[in-house]
């Protein structure tokens, strides 16, 4: 079994805790295909930023702006279910590591087809 320090546990706790609150309490449609895909806690534990990604890449717009509305209530959901003295302030950013792996795969794929080999 893998071994995490405080903050990684911490990490792992949140990102649980919001991808489920995603799934079962937010009735915001812009949300219903949106998964936490990681967490990163500030030094001080103050601040977390929530890194996100979605099945419909076409409305990263409105979902954007529904994360960010929704925000408030995920901390405050947060305060109620972690057993911590204060909960991190909240931010989201769109992690597009999916498409960038598609893009590279996609470039490598093109070379191959043009014969040089990697």
């Amino acid at each position: 079994m893998a071994k995490y320090n405080k903050k990684e546990q911490y990490e792992l706790q949140i990102k649980n805790e919001v991808n489920t609150f995603l799934r079962t309490v937010v009735d915001n449609k812009a949300l219903a295909f949106v998964s936490i895909t990681k967490v990163e806690m500030s030094a001080d534990f103050a601040l977390a930023t929530l890194y996100w990604d979605t099945f419909d890449a076409n409305q990263k717009g409105d979902i954007k702006k529904a994360m960010e509305g929704c925000l408030g209530k995920i901390r405050s959901h947060l305060a109620k279910n972690l057993a911590v003295r204060h909960t991190p302030a909240l931010s989201a950013e769109y992690d597009s590591q999916f498409e960038d792996s598609n893009a590279i795969d996609k470039i490598l794929q093109d070379e191959k087809d043009k014969g040089r080999d990697f």
